[in-house]
């Protein structure tokens, strides 16, 4: 099964590249590795979860905005491959969480775009991964996850 079978079967659809919000693009190609900038869990133009880890957002609810971020981070790669299915593989993730002191479940936070990049392009989308604390984000966002990802 191809990623966008995948994506279709998960009822998901991939959105226009985010809009830059300062001097950077959304992603960037050179030969047939694809880097993508920071994504957030944005939905048309607004942003869906704000706040720290646990004190603000559940654990569950900055899982969810991790996939949605990795949603984004995919259609940000994939408008550089002329579509998902010019993506091979997902070779590593970063993923961001705006923590509360003391907290300290990054990686269950950041499984929720690990899981995503699975479900869509199965083995090629285990990839290495780093989950990092951090005191705060961009625009208060609760997580924040770049890619970088093998084209055909």
């Amino acid at each position: 099964m191809t990623p966008s079978e995948r994506l279709r079967e998960l009822g998901i659809t991939l959105p226009a590249p985010a809009r830059p919000a300062g001097a950077y693009i959304p992603a960037v190609r050179i030969g047939k590795l694809v880097w993508t900038a920071g994504q957030l869990p944005v939905i048309d133009g607004r942003l869906t979860c704000e706040g720290k880890a646990p004190a603000d957002v559940s654990l569950e609810r900055a899982r969810a905005a991790a996939r949605l971020a990795a949603v984004n981070a995919l259609a940000a790669a994939a408008a550089e491959t002329d579509g998902v299915d010019g993506l091979s593989r997902i070779v590593r993730v970063n993923v961001f969480v705006n923590s509360s002191p003391g907290f300290a479940d990054q990686a269950k936070v950041a499984n929720g775009a690990s899981d995503l990049f699975a479900e869509v392009f199965g083995e090629a989308g285990r990839h290495t991964r780093c989950a990092v604390g951090a005191a705060e984000l961009p625009l208060n966002a609760s997580v924040e996850v770049d890619i970088l990802a093998e084209a055909v």
